[in-house]
């Protein structure tokens, strides 16, 4: 008797995952292969590095062997066609209830009685188990893909409810409750061999998947190609492997220091003769030269009533020339770390353009008094945001950047980098950003991050002293450390917490005696700081943020950290937002506008709200 069996491979995004299917008949001596070889499978993943120490025995073999495999579907999955196993799950039909799992569990008065509350016959009863998958693959999506892979098996065979046994201690229950599954009430023990809770889950067909509804539906539709195949289908004769493109073996190491471009002007003869240089060194990779339509701005900008146009605007735009060719007008930037060459108008008139839309909220006056000040910036995943919005409002003309720390693939749910960033340091990047926006800006990167002895280089630099700081770091000495810094020199300072829209603003340039962060620490110092136990940083953290008032998502996420969680929860839109709130404060603080000390929520959960809604009244009257 055969194996049957079959692929399900496509190039369809929505298939992430390629899921070999067979059903090993119920008598017969063809598939004992590989039967012994999905038992083993899952037995060493169930085994969980001793977890669950009864799949594994006295030889050390992991041993899971059920007479249940035998007529049922076998589900296993890949990453490619060719890959190795990394995922599994079971389908028990009706033809095999005899052996389920749950009736064993419920025992068969208690089991018959269930079904017959539901209006299901045995033969209309399907059970799914041992969902397992490999560590290397979980958190992918992995399980979820099986689930409804095995679910829209079942529903397309004509299964009226599905039932089966589900682990409690890492919220199984809970992800099978996503797929429309319910406890079954008093169904809830311990079992030894799974060293944890386990209980009866129950789920409707008619009633749908919940939230994967949609998935498991297109599942159903894909089972029939899944029930043909050979006796193989599972198994797999490993991925080809191919040498490297000699292409990429040579490639050079991208350049990851670089931050500082080079403003060449040639109207000047050493900076002609630069530019004529760098454009035969082969290092330039793009020229963008947009000068006559910047030159156009420009004239609208300080006649916003005329609209020239064709031979008139040239005239306009010559008298701007005053007689210098329009390629050696202005700067050429080049970006080393890009190799673009941009043509940019000289520094004022490009300025004047840039913010020209910022007028009526930021007079001019104004933003030549923001160009110069200069701000500290340290803590610069969070604090990226808040220096590229202070760049592009133009609130401030210089600024030194300070972080220890390079760009990891997990910072980019919320700063704004590409992946050509990654292990590049976060202070280079965001020079490099905010250069990109203005080249003319004046900007210092402190690399070693703040510690006591960059700590005056930061404050002071060459006897240029910020004018404010904007703290956004987790070490809670630096914290510490740089308001007293700020507090004996009278530099304000502005920090976001990005949950709730949290902004948090100390005067000290107005109030020298402000105790630090608003009293919450008490009279703590960072020099005290290494004296505390693990538990006393803890509860100094807490204090810091406002346990009080903070979001019910982060409060849960402490207990987390290190257990389920690698670190914060953070969300980009947080952080875009707490940019935004940090460059509002500071222009208000270094324009002389009212901005007080304090402790501000601009939590958009709570101003998102029905009540809110300026739109209802009128709603209301249109319908």
């Amino acid at each position: 008797m055969s194996i049957e069996g079959c692929d399900i491979w496509d190039r369809n995004p929505d298939v992430q995952w390629h899921v070999s299917a067979f059903q090993a008949p119920r008598n017969g001596a063809d598939h004992t292969d590989q039967v012994r070889r999905l038992r083993e499978l899952r037995a060493r993943i169930l085994y969980d590095n001793g977890r669950r120490p009864d799949f594994r025995d006295a030889s050390g073999a992991h041993v899971d062997d059920q007479e249940l495999d035998y007529g049922a579907w076998h589900f296993v999955a890949r990453r490619h066609p060719n890959g190795p196993v990394l995922g599994y799950i079971r389908l028990s039909t009706p033809a095999t209830g005899e052996l389920f799992q749950s009736r064993a569990h419920l025992g068969e008065l208690q089991y018959e009685r269930l079904l017959a509350a539901e209006g299901a016959g045995i033969d209309e009863t399907y059970e799914h188990s041992r969902l397992v998958v490999e560590h290397r693959a979980r958190k992918l999506g992995l399980g979820a893909y099986l689930n409804a892979v095995a679910i829209g098996a079942a529903h397309h065979l004509g299964a009226k409810i599905m039932i089966g046994t589900s682990g409690t201690q890492d919220g199984q229950d809970q992800f099978h409750g996503r797929f429309g599954f319910h406890p079954v009430p008093g169904t809830r023990c311990y079992v030894e061999r799974y060293t944890e809770e386990v209980v009866i889950l129950l789920h409707r067909t008619s009633a749908g998947a919940g939230e994967y509804t949609d998935l498991v539906d297109r599942m159903r539709h894909r089972f029939p190609a899944l029930t043909t195949g050979d006796l193989d289908a599972w198994t797999a004769p490993g991925l080809e492997t191919y040498d490297a493109p000699a292409a990429l073996a040579a490639a050079a190491v991208p350049d990851r220091d670089e931050w500082q471009p080079v403003l060449l002007e040639p109207i000047h003869a050493a900076d002609h003769e630069a530019l004529t240089g760098l454009l035969e060194s082969g290092r330039v990779t793009a020229v963008h030269d947009t000068i006559t339509t910047q030159l156009a701005e420009l004239i609208s900008c300080r006649e916003p009533g005329r609209r020239y146009a064709g031979v008139e605007l040239d005239q306009k735009i010559d008298e701007q020339l005053a007689g210098v060719q329009a390629w050696a007008y202005g700067s050429w930037v080049w970006y080393p770390w890009s190799g673009r060459l941009v043509h940019v108008l000289p520094r004022e008139e490009f300025r004047l353009v840039r913010s020209d839309r910022n007028r009526e909220k930021i007079q001019r006056p104004q933003q030549r008094r923001l160009l110069d000040r200069r701000i500290g910036i340290v803590g610069l995943s969070v604090g990226n945001s808040a220096a590229v919005t202070l760049a592009l409002e133009g609130v401030g003309g210089a600024f030194r950047l300070a972080d220890f720390d390079e760009l990891s693939l997990s910072n980019m749910n919320r700063l704004r980098a590409g992946v050509h960033h990654l292990g590049v340091g976060k202070a280079v990047i965001c020079a490099r950003q905010m250069f990109e926006i203005d080249p003319y800006l004046d900007i210092e990167i402190i690399t070693t991050g703040l510690t006591e002895t960059s700590m005056t280089e930061f404050f002071h630099g060459n006897q240029t002293p910020i004018d404010l700081l904007v703290e956004e770091c987790d070490t809670p000495y630096v914290k510490i450390a740089a308001r007293e810094y700020a507090r004996a020199l009278g530099i304000p300072v502005v920090m976001d917490c990005n949950d709730r829209g949290m902004l948090d603003i100390e005067r000290f340039d107005l109030e020298p005696d402000r105790p630090l962060l608003h009293g919450r620490i008490g009279d703590l110092r960072a020099a005290d700081l290494p004296e505390l136990t693990a538990q006393a940083k803890a509860d100094l953290i807490l204090a810091m943020v406002d346990a009080e008032r903070i979001s019910p998502e982060l409060a849960a996420a402490f207990g987390e950290i290190g257990r389920t969680l690698s670190s914060w929860p953070q969300l980009a839109s947080d952080v875009a937002l707490g940019g935004a709130l940090v460059t509002s404060a500071a222009r208000r603080i270094l324009l002389g506008a009212p901005c007080e000390s304090g402790r501000f929520y601009i939590d958009l959960d709570t101003l998102i709200a029905p009540e809110y809604n300026t739109a209802a009244a009128l709603d209301g009257v249109l319908t």
